[in-house]
């Protein structure tokens, strides 16, 4: 047997069981107050939903609604021939709960995850995350919702993770995890008069440093009548154990000021099913009626899909 077969078999172990992502929704009546939805069955999408790639699990959900329809853009983590990698896909439902899986709408060579989406005007972007292209890259729907064209990259770097964009007070700001993921403990601001820029870090970033529990983006951050609210995952064990919500109290370009929100975390693992082992997203709307509806991901170690082991194998083996 040759040292690269060996070496091959010898990881595959390691291959068959893994965190397996899926997405969900919740509501309630507050961002802070989300729970299952009742009605329906969770998760409303899993990797078995994506028909046209062979997907390990889907994670990473961003709702937006146009005209009467949600689309849920979400991370296909994929199988190529030779390749493993994140890619963009969407989903639709006309009520929230129930979903109809479209199609994968951005591929790139490299790693896409977290698309956060927002509209300006009448146009609609998309920033995902991107680092393996060592840039946190804005993409413009052209036409909305099945094809996106780079706009421009908006930074450079070599960590740039869960790049979470909102409008504040007439600027731009965009919170990003810059240390390497094995760490996650470092959360950077950054601030700029257009989406498109110039964006410049801010003088009190990094705004969490050393802290695994409260660094890393875990969704968009929400305008609420009491304020800001971000997300942010528990790395400190594991990646993407739980979700915890902060309230932004200070955001100008010369201050920054955050308090926890007491009590539990906002999302956990429930112990059973698709989300047994850890949560670690979550994008909430505000509803007309004044509840709030929102998607989220969980994952669970499964063993992975026979097909796709033969496929890692395969290309080891060559």
């Amino acid at each position: 047997m040759s040292d690269g077969a060996f070496s091959a078999l010898k990881h595959l172990g390691a291959r068959i069981q893994g965190k397996v992502y899926s997405i969900g929704i919740y509501a309630g009546t507050s961002p802070l107050e989300l729970a299952p939805v009742t009605t329906i069955v969770n998760p409303v999408l899993t990797r078995d939903s994506v028909a046209d790639v062979l997907t390990t699990f889907v994670a990473d959900p961003f709702m937006i609604r146009v005209e009467g329809t949600w689309y849920l853009f979400f991370e296909a983590m994929v199988w190529r021939p030779r390749s493993r990698k994140g890619e963009i896909a969407y989903a639709t439902s006309r009520d929230g709960l129930h979903w109809t899986y479209q199609r994968s709408v951005l591929v790139e060579p490299f790693h896409l995850s977290y698309p956060c989406v927002f509209q300006v005007g009448s146009d609609f972007y998309m920033v995902p995350e991107s680092s393996g292209a060592g840039a946190v890259r804005l993409y413009r729907a052209n036409p909305f919702p099945d094809r996106w064209e780079l706009v421009k990259e908006l930074l450079r770097g070599p960590v740039l993770l869960d790049n979470s964009l909102f409008e504040h007070d007439g600027r731009w700001w965009m919170l990003t995890e810059t240390a390497p993921a094995v760490r996650g403990d470092t959360l950077r601001l950054f601030h700029a008069p257009a989406v498109t820029g110039p964006w410049i870090e801010h003088p009190a970033s990094p705004v969490v440093s050393g802290d695994a529990r409260i660094a890393r983006p875990a969704g968009r951050v929400l305008s609420t009548p009491s304020g800001l609210l971000r997300f942010a995952q528990d790395c400190r064990a594991d990646y993407g154990l739980s979700v915890q919500a902060l309230r932004i109290t200070r955001l100008t370009p010369t201050e920054y000021e955050e308090v926890e929100v007491g009590g539990s975390p906002l999302l956990a693992g429930s112990g059973h099913g698709w989300n047994q082992a850890g949560m670690h997203h979550v994008d909430a709307h505000r509803l007309d009626d004044g509840r709030w509806l929102a998607c989220v991901d969980g994952w669970s170690n499964r063993i992975r899909r026979p097909r796709e082991l033969f496929r890692w194998a395969a290309d080891r083996l060559g």
